[in-house]
């Protein structure tokens, strides 16, 4: 079977890429140095423990398995952190992608899937966004993930590599059958931390503002299940294969649930109420922000079947009740 080098394959959008990568008949070898990342989750292929700025490791990897593509996903995520730490988003993300590229080329590896996000847009509020939106990243996180963007295109123009870019958005939802889900620590994601508080895993959910110019005044974001966006990286992975050319889509539905929306679909999921406080606005947040994601469907063909804020809500509370990860 064809092996994919997977980095950051322990991770929660990883974990169920491995698994969509498997279903298709891949074999994906999961690269991940297991900060973020649980060895528990890697269950559909090998494990090779590694950093992404360890040349060598990388090289050896590559030599072992002779991947036919790359889909990575190892990278620092969190948009607080990034706004205190940037060095470390730019070391990890930028200069640890740098080093997989390079040895992805020096190992004539070509094809590859990089996840990137709607965070490189910046504050575009309450429009539609789809790939022409100018980039104008607020943090260093969205900033980095844009680099990545720069570098892929050079190493395109100057080596050949071929790339295929998913910009997203809210990520939700859990595999169907609990084999993976979503698992952080600490937690920042809305469902889970819904669901923790419906669970008593935490005191109560901290609503952040309620005075936006929303029908129930919170913010609306854009969701997709997480089994929907790893679909479109196997789109993405066989447009290359198919020996198409370098391109970016959005993935999204081109609507919107509202923080409170998320609650009450939750409580009406579980049969449990959302216990919950109110705060203050968050600085940078916008009202709403929805991606257009045409291309993908008309390009990729590309189809979100999961991705209604019900079935997201309860897939995610079947991982909830049954899955957890140790180290």
């Amino acid at each position: 079977m064809t092996h994919i080098l997977v980095t950051g394959g322990a991770g929660y959008i990883g974990s169920h890429a491995c698994k969509a990568l498997r279903a298709a008949g891949f074999t994906p070898v999961t690269y991940d140095n297991l900060v973020t990342g649980w060895q528990d989750a890697v269950k559909f292929g090998p494990f090779e423990k590694g950093d992404l700025s360890d040349r060598a490791r990388l090289d050896e990897v590559f030599a072992k398995y002779q991947p036919a593509a790359v889909m990575h996903f190892a990278a620092l995520s969190q948009v607080g952190e990034a706004m205190s730490e940037p060095g470390r988003y730019w070391a990890n993300n930028v200069g640890g992608s740098l080093t997989l590229i390079e040895a992805a080329v020096a190992a004539d590896c070509l094809d590859f899937v990089f996840s990137s996000t709607c965070a490189t847009y910046g504050e575009h509020d309450n429009v539609v966004l789809d790939e022409s939106t100018p980039q104008v990243p607020l943090n260093a996180y969205g900033a980095s993930k844009r680099a990545v963007e720069d570098i892929l295109r050079d190493f395109g123009a100057s080596h050949g590599l071929r790339s295929v870019i998913f910009r997203y958005f809210n990520v939700a939802g859990a595999d169907p059958e609990a084999e993976v889900g979503e698992f952080h620590r600490p937690e920042t994601h809305l469902v889970p931390l819904v669901l923790d508080a419906i669970d008593g895993k935490r005191d109560a959910l901290t609503i952040f503002g309620t005075d936006y110019d929303t029908p129930d005044g919170t913010c609306v974001r854009d969701y997709v299940h997480v089994c929907d966006l790893v679909d479109a990286h196997v789109l993405g992975l066989n447009w290359l294969k198919d020996g198409k050319g370098s391109q970016v889509f959005n993935l999204g539905t081109g609507t919107g649930f509202s923080v409170r929306e998320v609650m009450d679909k939750a409580e009406a999921t579980t049969g449990k109420s959302v216990p919950h406080s109110i705060g203050p606005r968050r600085a940078g947040d916008c009202t709403k922000l929805v991606s257009g994601s045409v291309r993908a469907a008309t390009l990729l063909g590309w189809e979100p079947t999961r991705s209604d804020l019900e079935t997201m809500i309860a897939d995610a509370w079947g991982w909830h009740k049954a899955g957890a990860y140790e180290r």
